[in-house]
């Protein structure tokens, strides 16, 4: 049986350059209007929410989207400025059709991307990309004019929201006395993480919260938290937080500016979760979680399985298992039954809950877990769709060997967001670690530059 393979959609909607098909004014329009079309025949006079991130384009794919949906018959909510968890929150609760978020996450500004959620607040499944890349094909029509859609703008989305945050913990926990250095990527949530946090009653100094379009993620944010470091050890503050461009992921650093990933806040959540008997089930971490993280849930006594990178792989594996906790080491946290994506505010908030209740500092909650050594080489290609050449998977092969015989492991996996191709070696031994890494980076780029 011939499995049809999908054109357009990535690990995470459809992502690229702006102006470079297919992240392009044109294909928008029509991917709006095909969405639009697939929507109709499942349930006509569909309401579907449409939120962005702070990039320039933004504006101009929330126009081409309006067009397409409104040309299919299809109602618009436009939210504006928001993170993709507040989309997906936002879908359920005003019962809308579907949500869509125009953003790009942690990439440049000068890249943009659309995902889309179910009723549910869920990425779409498979059959359903499937369905709209079909449509796209087919030729563009408008419905009659009595039949267009409408679009309105929802002007109380991040106050809706930020209550949606503060409801994440329990009605007791008071974040006074705390200093947060927040930063927020100047990214979709410049304007509520802020005030989630000073509202429970933090102290907090904010950073990269004055976007212009072209500033998200630019030396800020989630992929770069030199400034945040810094500005948590000059002020002396209890932690600080790092969110990415569209606030589905968080990084932290603690009091003495050390930095902790998806991992350090997982094994916190679990370790939290697990001695209250909230948590549900074990725990779901990805490819790339650190061997030391399983270690570290295993001796709770909690089980750990492992998913291919993604939330939407790490959804269906909780769902599954009715389970309640996962992430991916970027900083991708699924910490709620109610949440149904990545919600950084919501993740950092579950960390501050356990700093609160323990009365201890955020370096105390991490001790029990010891990573592995691990490497991650980003490595830039010309085509990441190009096949991994024989001197490539030679290459693997060469270093699986070796790094097996270090109680290691290696990883080579096309990005499924940018044109990189991640190299992930990981051991007992940080310098054998490193060389391997790098040699591997190297005859990757060779190879695949070439």
């Amino acid at each position: 049986m011939t499995v049809e393979r999908k054109k357009y959609f990535g690990t995470d909607g459809i992502r690229g350059r702006v102006g470079v098909w297919p992240v392009t004014p044109d294909f928008i329009l029509k991917l709006g209007w095909a969405f639009g079309c697939v929507l109709s025949a499942r349930n006509p006079k569909s309401r579907v929410l449409i939120g962005k991130d702070t990039r320039i384009s933004g504006y101009m794919f929330e126009s081409a989207l309006e067009a397409g949906l409104t040309a299919a018959g299809v109602n618009i909510d436009l939210l504006g400025p928001t993170p993709t968890p507040a989309v997906a929150y936002l879908t359920r609760t005003l019962r809308a059709e579907a949500g869509i978020v125009i953003s790009a996450s942690h990439n440049p500004y000068h890249d943009n991307g659309i995902k889309f959620f179910s009723a549910e607040g869920l990425k779409l499944p498979d059959e359903f990309e499937l369905a709209i890349e079909r449509q796209l094909e087919e030729t563009m029509t408008t419905v009659e004019s009595d039949q267009l859609g409408k679009a309105v703008r929802i002007v109380d989305a991040p106050g809706r929201y930020i209550e949606f945050c503060k409801a994440a913990v329990a009605p007791s926990v008071r974040l006074s006395g705390l200093k947060i250095v927040v930063d927020c990527a100047n990214g979709a949530a410049y304007h509520i993480a802020p005030a989630v946090f000073s509202e429970l009653g933090a102290e907090v100094i904010e950073l990269a919260t004055h976007p212009d379009g072209l500033n998200i993620n630019f030396q800020c944010g989630a992929t770069d938290v030199t400034r945040l470091r810094e500005t948590v050890l000059r002020t002396a503050a209890h932690l600080g937080l790092a969110l990415d461009g569209d606030a589905d992921r968080v990084i932290m650093v603690d009091e003495d500016g050390h930095v902790l990933d998806g991992d350090d806040i997982l094994y916190m959540i679990a370790k939290e979760k697990a001695e209250t008997g909230l948590l549900k089930g074990g725990v779901v971490g990805t490819v790339f979680s650190n061997p030391g993280l399983e270690q570290a849930i295993l001796a709770m006594g909690l089980s750990f399985v492992r998913v291919p990178v993604g939330d939407r792989h790490i959804v269906a594996e909780l769902s599954e298992r009715g389970w309640s906790l996962g992430g991916e080491s970027s900083g991708h946290i699924l910490c709620s039954p109610a949440l149904t994506t990545g919600d950084g505010i919501v993740t950092a908030l579950q960390v501050l809950s356990a700093m609160r209740r323990r009365n201890c500092r955020l370096s105390d909650l991490k001790k029990g877990f010891s990573r592995y050594p691990q490497v991650m080489v980003n490595v830039e290609v010309g085509d990441a769709e190009k096949g991994f050449t024989p001197a490539i998977q030679s290459a693997l092969k060469e270093a699986e060997s070796k790094m097996a015989s270090n109680g290691g492991r290696v990883l080579l996996r096309r990005s499924g967001t940018e044109p990189l191709v991640r190299v992930m070696v990981e051991g007992q031994d940080e310098a054998i670690v490193r060389e391997m890494a790098l040699w591997l980076a190297g005859v990757v780029k060779e190879q695949m530059m070439g």
